[in-house]
């Protein structure tokens, strides 16, 4: 298994019931997500990590002041719609997006393997978060794309072992990626449709 991978949730272990998706678990393989950022060795992403971080923040907050009614994303969401303040509910709003943005520029680096990261990023980053930001934010974006590492040289780190064992094989990275990807996209899928469906964006 990828070691970067093993030492963290994966997506693909968090609970999803008829009663939603479990909170506690997307809230520390979302912790996972933003470590993944760390490979990538770049200032430039310390932006969407602390967006990331931020919004994973304010989410696990309302968990610990009310764990009886937020034990799924869809119960937080539902029993935070009287407050004064949606602060959970619009955290996990953008908390999603920069998911969905990871997401999705990993996937395209595994569905081409010919393709650098910056480009898929790029791409990523222009179907999903890019018509949310301002000019600014937009600029920010822009410097962290283009500072993205070789192919190589972030697949190595994704599959290197800290401890100084062997690297995970290639086909075993390539596989335990494809799986915590696939379980990522259903659950921002699946939040994104809620979203939707109850009009929870409404006036954030």
């Amino acid at each position: 298994m990828a070691p970067y991978l093993e030492t963290v949730k994966s997506f693909a272990d968090v609970p999803i019931t008829d009663a939603g998706i479990d909170t506690v678990a997307f809230l520390e393989a979302s912790d996972g997500l933003v470590g993944l950022f760390d490979l990538l060795g770049s200032a430039a992403f310390s932006v969407v990590q602390a967006d990331l971080r931020g919004n994973i923040t304010k989410v696990r907050t309302r968990y610990l002041a009310t764990p009886e009614k937020s034990a799924t994303l869809e119960k937080l969401v539902e029993n935070e719609k009287d407050e004064k303040k949606r602060t959970a509910t619009e955290g996990l709003l953008w908390l999603l997006r920069g998911l969905s943005f990871t997401c999705q520029a990993l996937q395209n680096a595994q569905g081409n393997k010919s393709e650098e990261l910056a480009a898929a990023f790029t791409k990523s980053y222009e179907g999903t978060l890019k018509k949310f930001h301002n000019f600014v934010v937009k600029g920010i974006f822009s410097v962290a794309m283009k500072a993205c590492p070789y192919r190589a040289d972030f697949y190595a780190k994704l599959a290197a072992d800290p401890t100084g064992g062997p690297p995970a094989s290639q086909e075993k990275l390539n596989e335990e990626l494809d799986k915590w990807l696939a379980a990522l996209s259903k659950i921002v899928n699946d939040m994104e449709a809620f979203y939707v469906k109850g009009n929870w964006a409404k006036g954030l």
